[in-house]
């Protein structure tokens, strides 16, 4: 009978829907392991992949897979450890250190790592025409604010000199405790001495960029995906057990939780509120951070530049209601701007929220229930019910009107930079385990200092704690200075951060920390 299964036109149909079947598999999943490719979620399409100009964490989770530093962060808290430097010392008087580096370091192009590489990368890094947005923490180095600041032209009075090709040695202007910590910083990380540069960028060449980490870019479509292999030239190449990590981009967290639930991706960048109880250990993973989520208020604008509507502002967000309501995800009310434990500190002064004053702030600085206020803008890179309920908490409590304008993370980051915005809605993300980590991003001479706020008391007590070798008076002069920053309020603190995520089943050994830092030697997959 012609409709028999067995039948010769059944079999050719048969066939024609197993291919169909197996081809619409490979286009729902193209990078399907069977040679250990992790695929790992990516917001955002990174603005440079160069570690002294970098300033996102989307940008680091590449930055770190391509390239090393003299340490490198713990996995598990604490000292960090040996990078390319396999063993450093200090000088008694704690204002010489030298770090002596693998003999087996190597760029990806197969030449050596120098200490030289990285007296190119500090000089790079603090002259003035790179406009490195972390230059400040370069400014341990004896003379090396002088040589940013303009008032030296010779870079080699920088404290970092390399005597021989695997010796470095840095001369600090005072003791700085947290000198292992900064050098395992992400603006630490060294570029090669020859990297050629189009438009102030790195040149792409596929296969070859100029890195000295575990893995180097070998395929890169804007805005779908980048895919590093392993390094053979690594030094520790024999500890990499994943052959490609696929870094794939996706607009926001629902469009990266339905690739999760079709095979197509291995570790996501979040989980969408709405999708958080769907989901359950081991598949859902809880990392706590050391991040503010703030507001940044332009105080070169009215009505911002008066601290009166800045403090009615923040004083009318119920921060309570954003954490159990909107986000639910293990997130904590930020009462201050430093997170409680970085670097063992605790803030001093805690700021509440009381709507009635509020109200009393704002018709003092004129706006009497919001009249006359203008319609200001809250610039964001995330789409967040957390900024829509802060546009109803205000609109509610003090009448005003707020417009939320949501742009690409490095349009966003770049309007900000440049003091085009009104309200911004930003993360605070320490480069290493300490409150100078943040606090020194609010001098008044800090790039990323985007409220263009200044405080003259502030910066005398970032700048004295910063001296201070005694740990309990330097935490209490830190103290001192937020204390400054939440009477006059250029930020305001929302919450601090917890990053839910999503693991694939066949991930193990995935190890991420509370500062943003991903760990990649540990991965395999089954």
């Amino acid at each position: 009978m012609s409709g028999s299964k067995n039948s010769p036109l059944a079999q050719i149909l048969l066939a024609g829907l197993t291919l169909l079947a197996l081809c619409a598999c490979a286009k729902r999943d193209p990078a399907r392991a069977t040679d250990q490719v992790l695929r790992i979620s990516q917001r955002n399409e990174p603005a440079t992949l160069d570690p002294q100009l970098a300033t996102l964490p989307d940008e680091f989770f590449i930055i770190r897979a391509l390239k090393e530093g003299l340490l490198v962060p713990n996995p598990a808290g604490g000292a960090p450890l040996p990078g390319v430097a396999e063993r450093w010392e200090v000088s008694s008087d704690a204002l010489t250190w030298t770090f002596h580096l693998r003999a087996n370091a190597r760029w990806s192009t197969g030449t050596r790592v120098t200490a030289q590489h990285f007296v190119y990368s500090i000089h790079r890094a603090l002259t003035p025409a790179t406009a490195a947005p972390k230059a400040h923490l370069f400014f341990c180095l004896a003379h090396a604010e002088d040589f940013y600041r303009g008032n030296i032209s010779d870079p080699s009075h920088i404290g970092a000199s390399a005597p021989d090709p695997l010796r470095l040695v840095l001369h600090l202007a005072q003791p700085t405790p947290d000198l292992p910590a900064l050098v395992a910083s992400g603006p630490w990380i060294p570029v090669y001495l020859h990297v050629k540069l189009v438009d102030g960028k790195e040149e792409f060449i596929p296969g070859r960029d100029l890195g000295n980490g575990p893995f180097v870019v070998t395929e890169w479509h804007a805005n779908q995906h980048i895919t590093v292999s392993k390094n053979p030239d690594y030094h520790s190449a024999d500890l990499i057990k994943v052959s490609q990590l696929r870094f794939q981009s996706y607009d926001n967290g629902d469009t990266e939780e339905r690739a999760f639930r079709a095979g197509q991706l291995d570790v996501t960048l979040s989980v969408p509120f709405s999708k958080l109880g769907s989901y359950a250990p081991p598949k859902l993973q809880t990392q706590p951070l050391l991040e503010t989520r703030y507001l940044a208020l332009n105080t070169a604008r009215p009505p911002l530049r008066d601290p009166r509507v800045r403090r009615a502002l923040a004083l009318a967000v119920d921060r309570r209601a954003l954490v159990d309501k909107v986000m639910k995800g293990g997130q904590q009310l930020a009462l201050s701007f430093v997170p409680p434990g970085l670097g063992g500190y605790e803030s001093a002064g805690k700021l509440a929220g009381d709507q009635t004053e509020a109200r009393q702030l704002l018709a003092e600085a004129g706006y009497p229930g919001g009249q006359g206020f203008p319609r200001l803008e809250l610039s964001t890179w995330v789409n967040t019910p957390v900024l829509e309920a802060i546009q109803q908490m205000w609109k509610r409590e003090l009448g005003i009107e707020v417009a939320i304008a949501q742009r690409e993370g490095k349009i966003h980051l770049a309007a900000v930079k440049a003091g085009d915005f009104d309200l911004a809605f930003l993360p605070a993300i320490p480069d290493y385990a300490s409150p100078a980590a943040l606090l020194d991003e609010w001098l008044s001479s800090a790039p990323t200092n985007y409220a263009r706020w200044r405080n003259a008391d502030f910066d005398h007590l970032v700048q004295t704690a910063s001296h201070e070798t005694d740990a309990v008076r330097r935490l209490l002069l830190y103290q001192q200075a937020e204390a400054l920053m939440l009477a006059d309020l250029p930020l305001i603190p929302l919450y601090f951060n917890t990053q839910n995520f999503l693991l694939s089943p066949r991930v193990h050994g995935w190890q991420v920390d509370n500062l943003w830092n991903r760990f990649y030697q540990a991965v395999h997959l089954e």
